[in-house]
């Protein structure tokens, strides 16, 4: 039987390695728990062994779980998949985050549909660092452009970026792309200061993730268990 307690215990014991191995502090790094098609059930077991940080992919499926958790009020949602524009209004609506911005229509979709009576929704541009034409995500060279119009937006407050490389076991690859986009993380976060936020690594990448800046990573076999 999985013990989400024990992953969770497992998981953050790796990301205390990986911040000392590069002199960082664990502090500096959220866990966000991605709990798609995951019961309501083993999110209250993740909520009851002190994670309050989770990501959905599929609109229908996340509101769901935020009414049936709707009594643990600190819980953030975080919205992690693709933003169809049919949906935008819901995911600007019921989640505090929206991860893989990767279009202007997008980002403009999630202004217009944000409340004023809450805060501004925190989103993150996805990068498409590997090119990959099955993969979501903007070019590093667009990332200027979209940043500068998503800045300007009063109801989305721009947190940083995000990017899935292609899958590959080589360390010294998988650092190697992170890397890259912490780079262009850093260079503007020297523009807008409101940036904060490094989206990178998952349960079989943390470890070259976390010494390339990462400052959240999303975790979801290694806590959940294989979908």
């Amino acid at each position: 039987m999985i013990s989400i307690k024990y992953n969770l215990q497992q998981i953050r014991k790796r990301i205390l390695s990986a911040a000392e191995e590069c002199g960082r502090s664990p502090e500096e790094i959220t866990l966000l728990a991605v709990s798609k098609t995951k019961a309501s059930s083993m999110i209250l077991e993740a909520i009851l062994s002190g994670q309050r940080i989770f990501g959905e992919n599929y609109v229908q499926e996340g509101l769901k779980k935020i009414s049936e958790l709707a009594l643990y009020s600190d819980v953030q949602w975080h919205f992690i998949g693709s933003v169809q524009s049919n949906k935008s209004r819901l995911v600007a609506e019921n989640f505090s985050w929206c991860h893989a911005i990767d279009r202007l229509s997008v980002a403009q979709n999630l202004n217009n549909h944000r409340p004023d009576y809450i805060a501004p929704l925190n989103v993150l541009i996805q990068i498409n660092i590997s090119n990959e034409q099955s993969k979501s995500g903007i070019n590093l060279s667009d990332l200027p452009i979209l940043a500068k119009h998503i800045s300007r937006m009063s109801r989305l407050q721009l947190r940083g970026l995000t990017a899935i490389p292609a899958p590959c076991k080589d360390y010294r690859y998988q650092l190697s792309m992170f890397q890259k986009v912490a780079l262009a993380f850093y260079t503007l976060k020297q523009i807008y200061p409101n940036i904060d936020t490094l989206s990178l690594g998952m349960s079989n990448d943390l470890e070259p993730a976390i010494i390339a800046g990462s400052t959240l990573v999303r975790i979801g076999t290694a806590i959940f268990g294989k979908r």
